[in-house]
């Protein structure tokens, strides 16, 4: 996969993972997380072994996602930035299908 499409599959794990903390749903807020992490870690695996320049961007963004997803009451303006960070790579990975 493109470094879009694995960017996009991540944003909608984030998605699920801002509803869930959103509706305090600690069930659901903590698959979410483990389902991003999963997939951040494997995107990031890939970076490595290509040596891409996008490692540090994506390191950049996993940490954002799990600093603000980890604070006890996020502001809802942290929560939509984070997810209209991610929204974008979901819709550029359409696009360019």
């Amino acid at each position: 996969m493109s470094i879009m499409e694995q960017m996009g599959n991540i944003s909608s794990e984030v998605g699920r993972a801002i509803n869930a903390k959103k509706q305090n749903n600690k069930q659901n807020l903590e698959n979410s997380i483990i389902r991003t992490l999963d997939l951040f870690d494997a995107t990031i695996a890939e970076l490595i072994n290509t040596k891409s320049i996008r490692l540090k961007e994506i390191l950049m963004s996993k940490d954002q996602f799990l600093t603000i997803i980890n604070k006890e009451s996020p502001s809802i303006d942290e929560l939509n930035s984070l997810d209209r960070y991610f929204t974008h790579y979901a819709i550029a990975a359409r696009l360019n299908k």
